[in-house]
């Protein structure tokens, strides 16, 4: 199946560049047969053709009878033809020059279809791809689109769709954010993680991934050791979300397997071995070895390098360091140091 799905893919490309080629438009055809020929276009579903003909509809008679309706059917046909950037563009070229237009709630409209579909393109429509884990940035500016047109035409008759539509993008916003959160659990960054799932928590109620934020709340605060905020998002699991997969028989189950950071002699040796010590929660061992470097480029500067007061600077700070003791008196705090 996946060979024939590849076939299909590659028969179907090589369609589309043949047919990409700009059609020639006869120069003598008056504004109507323009428009007639357009419609007819359209209706053939030859978009690409079609786009070519209102394009010089509105560049021949920009103040004609039909110019306005060649922009908003120039919208369509770039949709149609599977050019979501070229329709978004022209419509939101409509919606600036005809704000007031009777039908400027249908630019809305395509244009968050536009970007609804643009992560659908050829090969996701024929593999099966889990939108959840790419790049969310065409979903988000489809829900805001949709949710322009919601607020601004409340009684249009593409705002059900446009509606519905919100919600399925907000499901998939808020899945996103968890496959997110989980990533960051595999890389130990257990802080981003658990920021992920408290804003799906704060963000995204009603979705089917508020569970899912909250058991990563509580598997990336069970990793920080921060007991306290851990049993208070376990608890607030079970009270809402008691069939939840991470719960077991009401216990906890983290989703993500702890990494093991040993080295690969301990590993090989079972841990009889171990070479460096296990760390501590939320520190790296990138974080180790930039600090490990920092020192040894300070033991290796030349002693003609150093400062006169070198030795006299770092007897500060280890005093500092140990508590800075500070023997002066009140006096001496008043006036802040100027008598001493």
């Amino acid at each position: 199946m996946q060979v024939k799905h590849l076939l299909l893919i590659a028969t179907l490309a090589f369609v589309t560049a043949c047919s990409s080629n700009k059609t020639e438009v006869d120069e003598n055809l008056s504004e109507t047969e323009l428009y007639q020929q357009a419609q007819e276009d359209l209706n053939n579903n030859s978009y690409n053709n079609a786009v070519s003909k209102l394009k010089a509809l509105e560049s021949r008679y920009p103040f004609g009878r039909y110019a306005e309706q060649a922009q908003l059917e120039l919208i369509y046909a770039y949709y149609k033809n599977v050019e979501p950037e070229a329709a978004r563009s022209a419509a939101e070229r409509f919606i600036r020059l005809h704000p007031q237009h009777a039908s400027v709630d249908y630019a809305y409209y395509v244009k968050g279809l536009a970007s609804f579909d643009q992560d659908r393109g050829l090969v996701a429509r024929f593999l099966p791809l889990d939108l959840t884990k790419r790049d969310p940035g065409a979903a988000r500016d489809s829900f805001n689109e949709f949710a322009q047109l919601t607020s601004r035409f409340p009684n249009s008759r593409y705002a059900p769709d446009a509606k519905a539509r919100m919600i399925y993008l907000r499901n998939l916003l808020a899945a996103y954010e968890i496959h997110a959160g989980h990533y960051y659990l595999t890389r130990q960054a257990y802080v981003a993680a658990a920021n992920r799932g408290r804003y799906v928590v704060e963000n995204f109620q009603e979705t089917p991934a508020v569970g899912d934020g909250l058991a990563l709340m509580v598997e990336a605060y069970q990793r920080l050791q921060m007991d306290d905020l851990a049993a208070t998002s376990l608890e607030t699991l079970k009270q809402n979300y008691p069939d939840h997969p991470s719960l077991v028989d009401g216990q906890f189950v983290p989703q993500e397997e702890e990494v093991d950071n040993r080295s690969w002699l301990a590993k090989a040796t079972l841990g009889l071995i171990e070479s460096d010590a296990p760390l501590p929660p939320g520190e790296t061992r990138a974080n180790q070895d930039v600090i490990r470097q920092y020192e040894d480029a300070q033991e290796e500067i030349p002693d003609e390098l150093l400062p006169e007061n070198q030795a006299e600077a770092q007897e500060d700070l280890s005093s500092e360091a140990e508590g800075g003791n500070d023997d002066r008196s009140w006096f001496s705090y008043m006036t802040f140091g100027l008598f001493d």
